[in-house]
């Protein structure tokens, strides 16, 4: 899983697993959906992230509630 954030593009990706990405759908404004072969959520991008978060410092990103998932 890798969390990206690009402060130029005002964007926020988070990319689930390497698989290849066939197909995205834009599901709200500026919500973005990107999906492998077998129709499985891969990445999520959230554009216009200055506008939907209340902090000044998107480069600083805090997890909470993070456990160890049982594969």
């Amino acid at each position: 899983m890798n969390l990206s954030v690009d402060k130029q593009a005002d964007a926020l990706y988070l990319r689930l697993d390497e698989s290849r990405i066939v197909e995205s759908e834009e599901i709200a404004p500026g919500v973005v959906l990107d999906y492998n072969e077998a129709n499985e959520v891969v990445g999520i991008e959230m554009l216009c992230l200055s506008k939907r978060s209340a902090t000044s410092d998107l480069g600083t990103v805090r997890l909470s509630g993070v456990s160890a998932i049982a594969g």
